[in-house]
């Protein structure tokens, strides 16, 4: 059995008068990859963002370990070990691949950085992921690719010792080589026992390397399944319809869903 890391029970999100989430329950655990799918405005994303407290739950409840935490702010799940690498990774063009890895974590003292073991560190980091496809870590972000640029945010989350990582969209852009070159590595974060969350819409992806499948229909998460126990069409109509054959809604309930 894998150790439970995040255990969200209830968990409610509105804006306003748009009620974005109801009632999710959803859980993450140690060395497996579970994704996370849905169509756009199912709430994948305001999901996302409850768990890295940058939008606090309006209610429901969250632990840890077994513990119960409160997911409020940022620094709240970043001091758990909880990282969001997004879609658009946060990455600074200008520095280089050592410098990202530790921007607003720089060691060293006030007068000068230790830029020696920063540098060792990274390449540890790296090599520990088996990338090789970094030249060179003193290489400046612009000039890597998509997927260089990719392993680079996710190399920076495990830098940081992280024991929950989400990523949203992570081969979003990529093209092929760089994509099975991302998912290698995907599947070597959960190898090193870290939870994965994976957002995409890429079906294909998400059954190559997802233990489970959570599918997130109009703020509801309608259905949470063993990958190897689905079908892509499966999938495909929890995501469209919010229910396929026994799983997900059912019928009487999806009256229910604002706009059913």
């Amino acid at each position: 059995m894998t150790e439970q890391l995040l255990e969200l029970r209830g968990v409610n999100k509105a804006f306003g008068p748009v009620h974005v989430l109801y009632d999710i329950d959803f859980d993450v655990h140690g060395g497996e990859v579970v994704a996370l799918v849905g169509d756009n405005g199912a709430g994948k994303s305001t999901l996302v963002k409850c768990v890295a407290g940058i939008h606090p739950m309006d209610s429901g409840t969250a632990r840890f370990r077994g513990e119960p935490v409160h997911l409020n702010d940022p620094k709240a799940a970043s001091v758990l070990g909880v990282e969001v690498v997004y879609q658009d990774l946060a990455l600074a063009d200008n520095l280089d691949v050592v410098q990202n890895m530790f921007l607003g974590r720089e060691r060293g003292s006030r007068w000068a950085l230790d830029e020696i073991t920063m540098e060792a560190a990274t390449r540890e980091t790296l090599a520990s992921l088996s990338v090789r496809t970094v030249s060179s870590v003193r290489l400046p972000v612009a000039a890597l690719s998509g997927g260089q640029r990719q392993t680079v945010a996710i190399a920076k989350s495990v830098l940081w010792e992280s024991t929950v990582i989400l990523l949203d969209e992570p081969t979003a852009a990529l093209g092929v080589a760089q994509t099975r070159q991302v998912l290698q590595l995907v599947r070597s974060l959960a190898d090193r026992g870290i939870g994965v969350v994976l957002i995409s819409h890429n079906l294909a992806d998400v059954f190559e390397v997802a233990d489970r499948i959570a599918v997130l229909y109009l703020g509801r998460l309608v259905a949470e399944v063993r990958t190897a126990e689905v079908t892509q069409a499966q999938v495909v109509e929890l995501i469209t319809a919010g229910r396929s054959g026994d799983l997900g809604l059912s019928r009487p309930g999806a009256a229910s869903i604002p706009g059913l």
